[in-house]
């Protein structure tokens, strides 16, 4: 076990020290906004009753990787499965490169592998909650229509 700061824990995950799976990924990144614990609890406790969403990912498996679709996103489906039932499964033979440029909003996790992932968030957080900074583990740039 080793403590490390999110933007410490990020660095480690992009030069492979560690790993961890995308929605830690996309909570480390969200926790890469504040500067110090207590900045953390003050933010934490001022929206406390704000209220909150039941979020689940959409899995997109496109020609060279997979994106995870959350809430908000333009291809985000009006009726996720929720309970797993339905077995939905999104899929497309574009690659993950062209689905960024004809995007244009987002709320994703980019998945070209384990150690090579991407949060883009342009939409407004719901409950008073704070966007992840969007930050990637690859030298692509699919910020130009953000």
């Amino acid at each position: 076990f080793q403590w490390s700061s999110p933007p410490e824990a990020i660095e480690r995950f992009k030069s492979q020290e560690i790993w961890f799976p995308p929605p830690q990924f996309y909570e480390f990144c969200r926790l890469c906004n504040f500067s110090s614990l207590r900045e953390l609890h003050k933010f934490s406790s001022a929206r406390a009753l704000e209220g909150c969403e039941h979020w689940m990912p959409v899995m997109l498996s496109a020609a060279d990787g997979f994106i995870q679709l959350l809430p908000g996103d333009e291809l985000y489906p009006e009726d996720p499965d929720y309970t797993g039932e339905k077995k939905m499964v999104m899929s497309t033979d574009k690659n993950v490169e062209d689905l960024m440029k004809e995007g244009g909003i987002f709320h994703r996790i980019v998945i070209k592998n384990i150690h090579n992932l991407a949060v883009y968030v342009n939409i407004q957080a719901k409950y008073k909650h704070i966007n992840p900074l969007m930050m990637k583990c690859d030298n692509s740039d699919y910020n130009s229509r953000l």
